[in-house]
């Protein structure tokens, strides 16, 4: 007892209450009704609350839970509010006049629905009217008020829902802090900072809203006056669109904006500026800053639900694009009256817009000169569907690059908006394919205006852009290499040869809007005097003429004409359009040549100007990076009427030719060679090192004195039948001699061998038949049998691919003939048991 009477006792007794009046938390259920009736006549709606309980300290007031506001019925069933925890701060004055009053409430997460019916009504717009005509005191009224105040309202970390009757749509805003508050007897305030975000998307950088407005006591919610301002920050362009259109359009920039809304529902005054920076394509890294400004003024009215006296405007330079007019009935049907002009507005300005939108234009591209233009946009009496109308055109236009190395001046370029069927602009099918979606559209013509290309006459160009797709068409002659610079300048996929001759054009390079597809060229080209130099290629392509059709499936060459290699060649090819790698692009050929000479065709595609054997035709030993020739595919068909092998000739060549990457595959490899029927196949293989090569196939009737012909030394007359087949590798002549590994399956009839003199003369041949195996060097003679006109021989031996002889021809109960030396300089001799030698014949 000592101790409670001692100061110190007290200090205690009195932390401990002050402790206990933070902590105890005693319920007041009774209290319920009297607090769930307080809020709701302020806020002129039905209020449930879950629990109640007294919070003494650290200020005065009740902790709610599973707080409830209903909405009215006419727009749902679903509450307007609800909050698992508020803390609803009591004013003590009130509690002098026997009455519960609430002077603030602090919702920890609300949920908060705000509703739209079909009559175009929101649900807040009934608790405005009536809060409006309620005599309420402020939120800061004074002690001496007595009427009830209205409670200073404020949210923390909600979310803010939006419905369509009884539908709710994706959109929400959450992160919320709100607040909500009558600042004086006849106004009331809010602010809102909360996050865009919608439920059906994963959204990351949409940026934050903050709005902060008033608005005062009125007898109609038409005519309570408000004051509104709007700041959108920090949001990221791709997710903006893809908030608002469910998709990601692909462009990037940062957007800010602010709005300003003052007067009256009926008539709002409407005052806008939006910024958008460093706005670009979102695979478009480079191009330099831009950033594009507008400002916006408007009036809207309830009335009509419409916006009048609109005025938009974009500066640029000395010019600008602006809209002006009204569009009314903003729920639908819309009735348009609009005009947008653009007068003085730089080209420049238009091309930094364009090169930010447009892929793989050139850093340095500039134009010059000014567009000027007019065009309306308004609903007919006849028809509900809005007509825009108008013309324009950029004056003196000149556009320029240093790096692309173009200059073109264009003059005069008109444009004008027209209603154009797809079918009689588009050839081809992929433009027209693009711009079926736009049956009806009004479409907007470029042109036609004239572009240079390097001919005397300019190519005729004109564009149709409609809402979905674009299409450029061209019609004329141009310089082949000039047209491609001017392709690559404006972004389009366009081959860099070194390239000289000219093309008639009919081409349509076409396109949609969406996805940023690559344009496709259809069409057709009629080229002439083309002389082009390619990489890995020595020497240079002379195409004398050719028809390219461009497909939608592919590049057709047709009717071709051109020399290469020493030969002139004919034919056509076809391949795929947009390949991403030569591996991908499978090139389909039927061509002919009046003549081949394996020797050129090898120089030719040798990628440096050292000579090999034709055998390492598309063999590549450099470490220069691999050519087209080397990388790509290709499956076709050759002829020749002559092909020239070192010094062997066949005639009536033809093969089916495969090229995988570095494998190289010949089948119904046919010719006459040597007097006969060639028919084999052939392989190569140049992804691995040393290259390989594999050889089969069947010769008839082949003259074997045409081969001792080609060889220099008529050593062998008569003719044969062969079957061979073996493989060699290596990169070099030494290297494939040593390697050769085989069998050679051979049949001779009458003929001779000059070269083996016997006693009785040359060695002549009724049949000679056996198989040669070659390995290491070496050629071995397997079943050799030789039937001579008096004799029958069983021969064996060797000889090596350098033409050293040491065979043996044997016959039962006769001498041993050997047959050694060489193919050029023979020798014959009898074995010593004999003791007999041949004449060596000279």
């Amino acid at each position: 007892m000592n101790f409670l009477r001692s100061r110190r006792g007290i200090a205690v007794v009195c932390a401990a209450l002050l402790l206990a009046m933070f902590v105890v938390r005693p319920g007041a259920s009774r209290l319920k009704a009297r607090i769930a009736n307080s809020i709701g006549n302020a806020l002129q709606r039905r209020v449930e609350i879950g629990s109640v309980q007294l919070r003494l300290l650290p200020r005065p007031g009740f902790d709610l839970e599973n707080f409830v506001v209903q909405d009215d019925p006419a727009f749902g069933a679903e509450p307007v509010l609800r909050a698992g925890e508020v803390n609803a701060s009591l004013r003590l004055s009130s509690l002098f006049r026997g009455r519960i009053e609430i002077s603030q409430l602090n919702l920890t997460e609300p949920s908060l629905n705000l509703t739209r019916n079909a009559d175009g009504h929101w649900n807040i717009e009934n608790l405005l009217e009536r809060t409006s005509a309620t005599t309420i005191a402020p939120t800061a009224k004074t002690v001496r008020e007595s009427r009830p105040a209205f409670p200073y309202i404020e949210a923390d970390r909600g979310r803010i829902n939006f419905k369509l009757g009884p539908e709710k749509k994706p959109f929400t805003l959450t992160e919320a802090d709100y607040s909500f508050w009558q600042d004086s007897e006849n106004t009331w305030g809010m602010r809102l900072k909360a996050r865009p975000m919608r439920t059906d998307l994963s959204l990351s950088d949409t940026g934050q809203l903050r709005i902060n407005g008033n608005w005062q006591r009125a007898g109609t919610l038409r005519e309570t006056p408000v004051q509104f301002d709007l700041q959108w920050e920090d949001a990221q362009l791709g997710q903006a669109t893809k908030f608002f259109t469910g998709q990601d359009r692909g462009w990037r920039g940062g957007i800010s904006a602010t709005v300003d809304v003052a007067g009256t529902p009926a008539d709002l005054s409407i005052r806008t500026d939006a910024t958008l920076e460093d706005f670009r394509r979102y695979d478009i890294p480079g191009g330099g800053q831009l950033t594009l400004h507008t400002h916006c003024e408007a009036h809207y009215s309830t009335v009509d639900r419409g916006l009048h006296q609109i005025f938009c405007q974009t500066p640029a330079g000395d010019g600008a694009v602006a809209v002006l007019g009204e569009v009314r009935n903003l729920p639908g049907p819309r009735e348009y009256d609009l005009k947008l002009a653009a007068d003085r507005f730089p080209a420049q300005s238009l091309l930094a817009l364009i090169r930010h939108a447009k892929k793989d234009l050139p850093d340095d591209l500039l134009a010059t000169g000014a567009l000027a233009a007019e065009f309306n946009l308004r609903n007919e009496e006849t028809s509900p569907i809005p007509k825009l109308t108008g013309n324009g055109q950029i004056n003196d236009l000149r556009i320029r690059s240093s790096s692309a190395k173009t200059d073109l001046a264009l003059g005069t370029v008109p444009f004008s908006v027209t209603e154009v069927a797809g079918e009689t602009f588009h050839k081809s099918r992929v433009a027209h394919s693009a711009a079926a979606t736009d049956s009806g559209a009004r479409k907007l013509i470029v042109g036609p205006f004239p572009l240079k290309l390097g001919r005397p006459a300019p190519v005729t160009a004109q564009i149709l852009i409609s809402p979905s797709s674009y299409d450029v068409a061209l019609n004329g002659e141009g310089d082949i290499s000039r047209t491609l610079q001017v392709a690559r300048t404006f972004g389009l996929p366009a081959i860099n040869p070194r390239t000289e001759g000219w093309a008639k054009l009919d081409l349509h390079i076409a396109g949609p809007w969406t996805g940023f597809a690559s344009p496709k060229a259809a069409g057709t080209a009629q080229v002439h005097a083309v002389r082009a130099e390619l990489r890995g290629v020595q020497g240079p392509v002379e195409i004398s003429s050719a028809t390219v059709n461009l497909a939608e499936e592919g590049v057709h060459v047709d009717s071709l004409s051109a020399s290469m290699a020493g030969s002139h060649w004919t034919g056509s090819l076809s391949f795929p359009r947009m390949c991403a790698t030569p591996l991908t692009c499978a090139v389909q050929f039927n061509l002919h040549a009046d003549e081949i000479v394996m020797a050129q065709l090898a120089d030719t595609f040798r990628p440096h100007p050292a000579k090999k054997r034709w055998y390492g035709l598309l063999s590549d030993d450099t470490p220069a990076p691999p050519t087209f020739l080397a990388q790509m595919k290709a499956t076709g068909k050759v002829t020749s009427n002559r092909v020239v092998l070192t010094s062997v000739i066949a005639t009536r060549t033809s093969a089916n030719i495969v090229k995988d990457g570095g494998r190289l595959e010949l089948s119904d490899l046919r010719a006459d060679v040597l007097g006969g029927q060639h028919r084999g196949e052939w392989h190569a293989d140049f992804s691995v090192s040393p290259p390989k090569y594999a050889f089969s196939g069947l010769v008839r009737g082949a003259s074997l004195s045409q081969l001792a012909d080609a060889m220099h030394d008529d050593w062998i007359t008569g003719t044969a039948d062969a079957h061979y087949k073996f493989e060699v590798s290596g990169r070099d002549h030494g290297d494939l001699i040593q390697s050769a590994n085989g069998t050679l399956d051979f049949d001779m009839h009458e003929g001779a061998l000059p070269h083996v003199a016997l006693t009785n003369g040359e060695l002549k041949v009724r049949h000679f038949s056996g198989r040669l195996t070659i390995a290491d060097g070496r050629i071995e003679m397997q079943d050799g049998r030789l039937q001579a006109p008096s004799a029958i021989y069983a021969v064996t031996g060797s000889a090596t691919l350098t033409r050293d002889l040491d065979f043996k021809l044997l016959q039962e109960g006769a001498p041993t003939i050997l047959v050694t030396g060489t193919i050029e300089d023979t020798q014959v001799e009898f074995s010593r048991r004999t003791e007999t030698r041949a004449e060596l014949k000279q």
